[in-house]
């Protein structure tokens, strides 16, 4: 039987519990002042200014979870990740430092502005970089090459940008998983109702699993075919420049129907 895992906030530690060095970067992220205070400020200024979803420290908590679970899985499908051939990190443990640090900060842009925070949160996450990876006892050799490859991740997570490694497109892809239920309730609450809240609030649950055909599936139950908006307008443009094009596999289901969302 195929294991299935929920998008959740609470992925995240049962990920980080199982290794010593992702226990440590997770502990450093969630005790870090300016981080906190920057996903914070993320949140005044998404959700409190511009009434968009959730951008805070459960978002960040979510994707890092997310990405974490995809990276397992193509671990158990042999996939080569771009940083272990390139030699920016060492084993596969680096590769999911690498991972969980891009999920957690890769929205604190936001804090700024969301026009550009992609681009302002790589600048943002810098000496947050440098700090927490000396911390984690890396020289500054090694702080830099991680550090860059952290901050490319949250460059790249912008919708047209094409990222240039398989993490990065972990992270992008998990960006746009954080969709079910309640995710959308804020914006709505305040009183903005579009088409991306309404389809937002069908979705139900999001589910990571292997896959049958393609190593990674994504399973999005909804309540009805207005959730179909969501995948179109926030998830499927995150997989066209992800590099998992062709590892990924995303179905829709409903209580009467499953349809086939990528690849059609």
């Amino acid at each position: 039987m195929i294991a299935l895992v929920t998008v959740s906030p609470t992925l995240i530690y049962q990920h980080v519990e199982t290794l010593p060095l992702l226990k440590k970067a997770f502990q450093l992220l969630e005790e870090d002042a300016e981080v906190s205070s920057l996903l914070k400020m993320s949140n005044i200024m998404a959700v409190s200014r511009l009434r968009y979803n959730d951008h805070g420290v459960t978002h960040a908590r979510i994707v890092a979870g997310a990405s974490l679970e995809i990276t397992d899985i193509l671990i158990r499908h042999n996939t080569e990740f771009t940083t272990l051939r390139d030699g920016t990190a060492k084993n596969l443990d680096e590769v999911k430092l690498i991972v969980l640090l891009s999920g957690y900060l890769h929205d604190i842009g936001n804090a700024v502005h969301r026009q550009s925070h992609e681009f302002i949160g790589a600048l943002l996450s810098k000496s947050i970089l440098d700090r927490i990876l000396s911390k984690l006892g890396y020289d500054m050799k090694r702080v830099v090459e991680l550090r860059q490859e952290v901050m490319h991740i949250i460059y790249s997570t912008e919708y047209a940008t094409q990222c240039l490694t398989i993490e990065c497109g972990i992270t992008k892809i998990s960006d746009g998983l954080d969709m079910a239920e309640g995710r959308a309730r804020i914006p709505y609450r305040l009183g903005k109702v579009d088409m991306h809240s309404v389809s937002a609030l069908s979705i139900k649950r999001v589910e990571i699993s292997e896959g049958v055909s393609r190593p990674i599936k994504i399973s999005v139950y909804v309540s009805d075919m207005a959730g179909l908006f969501q995948l179109e307008a926030v998830l499927l443009p995150k997989i066209r420049t992800s590099l998992l094009e062709d590892l990924i596999e995303v179905t829709l289901y409903t209580d009467s129907k499953t349809l086939r969302f990528y690849p059609k």
